[in-house]
């Protein structure tokens, strides 16, 4: 495992973090595909909960995405389906961890003002919500902060749904044929959507509300993108039934910040058990699953005994080539500055990753011997 200090160097070269191989290659390319495609449902259902599920406290059908007919019904209770629940795993992350442009917004003033404005006029609506509101005069407003953390992220997997799907069609054509090439193509892709405007608005009867206004300035890349990193990649949440929640055990730190159960720290180990969220995502990829790392992943020692435990392993590189384009993009300054100032400026930059990563299943980034 590379020393924190060998990963500065990296970083500060714009060297790849993932070794250069036509295995990682092949790996990296079509499991970001399947996830890419696996990343489009969950964009879509999020987008679909926030705006069609707005308040509702029962929102038994929110992952239906509105088709209520009863074959659909038939296939979600035999759960041939998406698992939209590890998208709310990732939600709920963000909303817990709250870092960044967005957690800082839904504290403001103007958040709770337009919150005011939707719920007077929702309990208007609703007799439920109007005899909720009063009771529990807290709980709307957690809903649609809630709501709103659903919606950002629906539309960051949005964006790199589509970037994750065009890699895969510049992989096919020669376009990308490295891990470098992919570092290159995700980090521009970041960057090319790194000032989309992050809005959010909500009908209710007649009107339109905004719960994410424009003039709130938020952005794709430093609001959103940066504290997903943040909550799914490096904090995470602790996994019930695989840690101990017993305060006296002293299993989970009290500090959210030194949570290290993010996808960068996991093990790869899918139990397949009921509730443990990457198990449900490494479903919902062997699902979807290109046919030539299907083919690869066979002909391993184990066959497919193993593929959803294969599966992991490869994501997990994947997404070590995910942070390495976002830290490539993010640099305070050009990494060939001249500049003393500048250069100890991405210094100081590389060696904060860099004290995070060293940490981190950094196991999995060299060649196989």
């Amino acid at each position: 495992m590379p020393s924190s200090d060998a990963l500065v160097e990296s970083l500060l070269a714009g060297r790849t973090l993932l070794a250069d191989t036509p295995d990682h290659l092949l790996q990296v390319l079509d499991v970001l595909e399947s996830y890419g495609d696996v990343l489009d449902a969950y964009s879509i259902n999020l987008i679909y909960q926030a705006e069609k599920q707005f308040l509702n406290p029962f929102p038994v059908f929110r992952f239906l995405d509105g088709d209520h007919s009863p074959a659909k019904i038939w296939r979600h209770l035999l759960h041939d389906r998406i698992n939209f629940e590890y998208a709310e795993y990732c939600q709920k992350a963000m909303l817990w961890h709250g870092t960044g442009g967005l957690d800082a917004y839904l504290d403001s003033e103007a958040f709770a003002a337009n919150c005011a404005r939707i719920v007077a006029r929702k309990t208007r609506r609703d007799l439920l919500l109007g005899v909720l509101n009063p009771l529990f005069p807290q709980f709307l407003g957690e809903l649609i902060r809630s709501a709103a953390t659903t919606h950002a992220l629906g539309q960051f997997w949005r964006v790199m749904s589509d970037l994750f799907l065009d890699l895969a069609r510049a992989g096919r054509d020669g376009r990308v044929d490295s891990i470098a090439a992919v570092v290159t193509f995700i980090r521009d892709g970041l960057v090319a959507a790194a000032g989309a405007p992050i809005t959010y608005a909500v009908e209710i009867g007649d009107e339109r509300f905004w719960v994410l206004p424009p003039e709130a300035g938020l952005t794709f890349l430093a609001d959103v993108a940066v504290p997903y990193v943040e909550a799914v990649f490096l904090r995470g949440t602790p996994f019930l039934g695989t840690v101990s929640f017993n305060a006296q055990a002293q299993q989970i730190s009290p500090d959210q910040a030194r949570f290290a159960y993010g996808a960068l720290y996991a093990d790869p180990l899918p139990t397949m058990g009921s509730g443990i969220p990457p198990s449900l995502l490494m479903q919902d990829m062997y699902r979807h699953l290109p046919e030539r790392l299907r083919r690869w992943y066979e002909g391993g020692l184990r066959g497919a005994g193993d593929m959803r435990v294969k599966i992991c392993m490869s994501f997990q590189k994947a997404m070590f080539c995910v942070t390495n384009a976002a830290i490539a993009g993010t640099f305070p300054h050009p990494l060939d500055s001249s500049d003393p100032r500048e250069r100890a400026a991405n210094r100081a930059y590389a060696a904060a990753w860099a004290a995070r990563l060293c940490v981190a299943r950094t196991d999995c980034l060299d060649a196989p011997d």
